[in-house]
C-alpha cells in the first residue's frame, strides 16, 4: 500500500466535480450558522423560555434524523447526483416557507420550514460525505473529506455575518431592556417587523439554492451508484453494527454534533451571563468560526503525518480542558475558553466520519453514511437538555447556582462529557487508519 505522502488527495480527473461538491459543504454550513442565533432571536421576539426557543434546534436537527435513512435507501438505487438534486430542492422549499411563516407569525410554522429544510440537508450530507470519500484513493479518503469539510466553515462565517449584520442588529426587540413590559399594540408592531427581518435571509437563501440546483443539473458528475448486488439491507445493518469502529463512531458523532451546537448556540447565553449584548456576542461567535476554519485547515495538514485516531484524541483532550475553563470561570476569560473550543472541534466531524467508514465497502458506506447523518440528531437533543438546565431557576441565565456554579456555566459540563467519549473513541482507533 502506498503511503499518504505519494497518493493524490484529489485525482486530477475529478477536480472540477470535487470543487462543485465542496460548495455543498459551505451551503449547509451557512444554514447551520444563520440558524444558531435564531434561538436567541425567537426567544426575544416571541417571549419564549430558553427551553422553548430550543425547539428551533429540535426542528433543525430533527429533520436530519428523520430523513437520513430514506435518503440512503434512495441512493442505493440512484446516483449521488440525483440525491444531491433532491436535497437541494427540499433545502430551497424549506427556506422559502419562511415567507408564509412570517405572515402567519406562528413559531410552529417557522419550525416546519426548518424541518423541511433539513430534510434537504440530510440528503446532501448523506450523499456528499461518502461521495467525497469515493472521489479518489481509499488511502487518502479521510484527508479528502477533511479537505471538502474545510469549506464548511466558509459557509459558517458567511451565515453568521448575515445573521449578525442583517438580523440581530435589526431586531427592535433586542434593543428593549424589558420587552414584556410594553403594551400589546407596541409588542405586536415590533413582533411583526422583527419576524420579517428573520424571514429575509432564508428567502434569499432559497433563491440561491435554486440557482445551485440548476448548476448541478447541467454539470457532469462521476457516476457512483449501487448496482443492486447487495439488496439485503437487514444484513447490511447487522454487518454495520457488528463493526465496533462504526457503531461507536455513530455514538461519537451524536455527542460531537450535540457538543458543537451547544457551544455555538449558547455562546449568546454565556455572554448574557457576563453582561454582554447579543450583537457583541456575535463577534465572539465569528471568532469561534474563524478558529474552526483555521483548525480544520491545520488538522487536515496534520493528518498527513499523524494517525487520525491519535489526532482526534489530542484535539478532544484540549477541548475538554477548554470546556472545563468555561465551567469554572465566570468572566471574559471563560468566554475566551468557549471560543477556543471551536479550534479543537474543527477536526472531529470528518475524522470520526472517516474512521467509522474507513474499512466499509461502498454498499455499506451508503447505508453507514445514513447512520452518521442521523447522528446529527445530537444537535436537536442536547441543546434542548442544556436549555432545560439553564431554565432550572427561571428564564434568565444566572438565576441560581448549582453546586456553587452559575447555571449557565454548569450546563457546559454536557459538552465536556461529549468530548471525553470522543477522546476515548480516538484512542481506541489509533490503528484504524493512517
Amino acid at each position: 500500500m502506498k503511503s499518504t505522502h505519494s497518493e493524490p488527495i484529489v485525482p486530477k480527473k475529478v477536480i472540477i466535480p470535487f470543487i462543485l461538491l465542496t460548495s455543498l459543504f459551505a451551503l449547509w454550513g451557512f444554514a447551520n450558522a444563520v440558524t444558531d442565533p435564531m434561538v436567541q432571536a425567537f426567544k426575544k421576539v416571541l417571549e419564549l423560555s430558553n427551553s422553548q426557543a430550543a425547539w428551533v434546534q429540535m426542528a433543525f436537527y430533527g429533520g436530519y434524523f428523520c430523513m437520513a435513512i430514506p435518503a440512503a435507501l434512495f441512493m442505493r438505487k440512484y446516483s449521488y447526483k440525483v440525491g444531491i438534486l433532491i436535497g437541494l430542492s427540499l433545502y430551497a422549499s424549506g427556506a422559502l416557507l419562511f415567507y408564509p411563516a412570517a405572515i402567519t407569525e406562528q413559531f410552529w410554522f417557522f419550525c416546519i420550514g426548518l424541518y423541511i429544510l433539513t430534510f434537504g440537508l440530510a440528503f446532501l450530507e448523506t450523499a456528499a460525505n461518502p461521495y467525497a470519500l469515493a472521489m479518489g484513493p481509499k488511502e487518502t479518503a479521510t484527508q479528502r473529506l477533511n479537505l471538502a469539510q474545510a469549506f464548511n466553515p466558509v459557509g459558517l462565517i458567511l451565515g453568521l455575518f448575515v445573521a449578525q449584520q442583517y438580523v440581530l442588529k435589526k431586531l427592535q426587540s433586542d434593543d428593549i431592556t424589558d420587552f414584556s413590559a410594553l403594551d400589546q399594540a407596541s409588542k405586536t408592531l415590533i413582533k411583526t417587523t422583527d419576524l420579517m427581518v428573520i424571514r429575509d435571509p432564508y428567502v434569499i437563501l432559497g433563491l440561491v439554492i435554486i440557482g445551485v440546483f440548476v448548476l448541478f443539473t447541467v454539470s457532469k458528475m462521476p457516476d457512483n451508484r449501487d448496482d443492486g448486488q447487495n439488496s439485503n439491507i437487514g444484513q447490511t445493518f447487522k454487518m454495520l453494527f457488528a463493526n465496533r469502529s462504526y457503531s461507536q463512531g455513530v455514538i461519537a458523532q451524536i455527542l460531537y454534533v450535540g457538543a458543537q451546537i451547544m457551544c455555538w448556540t449558547y455562546i449568546y447565553q454565556y455572554a448574557e451571563g457576563i453582561g454582554m449584548d447579543s450583537v457583541t456576542a456575535g463577534y465572539y461567535q465569528m471568532a469561534a468560526f474563524i478558529l474552526f476554519t483555521l483548525g480544520r485547515a491545520i488538522g487536515t495538514y496534520m493528518l498527513r503525518f499523524i494517525n487520525a485516531g491519535k489526532l482526534l484524541m489530542l484535539f478532544a483532550f484540549f477541548a475538554i480542558v477548554s470546556t472545563l475553563g468555561v465551567v469554572t470561570i465566570n468572566n471574559i476569560l471563560g468566554l475566551y475558553c468557549l471560543v477556543g473550543i471551536s479550534f479543537f472541534m474543527s477536526l472531529m466531524f470528518p475524522t470520526i466520519y472517516g474512521i467509522a467508514l474507513g474499512k466499509l465497502t461502498e454498499e455499506e458506506s451508503k447505508i453507514g453514511s445514513a447512520g452518521l447523518v442521523m447522528a446529527i440528531v445530537g444537535g436537536a437533543l442536547m441543546p434542548k437538555l442544556q436549555g432545560m438546565i439553564i431554565d432550572v431557576g427561571g428564564y434568565g441565565v444566572n438565576d441560581v447556582n448549582i453546586f456553587g456554579i452559575s447555571e449557565i456555566n454548569f450546563s457546559f459540563l454536557l459538552p465536556a462529557f461529549c468530548f471525553v467519549f470522543i477522546a476515548a473513541y480516538g484512542f481506541k482507533n489509533q490503528k484504524t487508519l493512517r
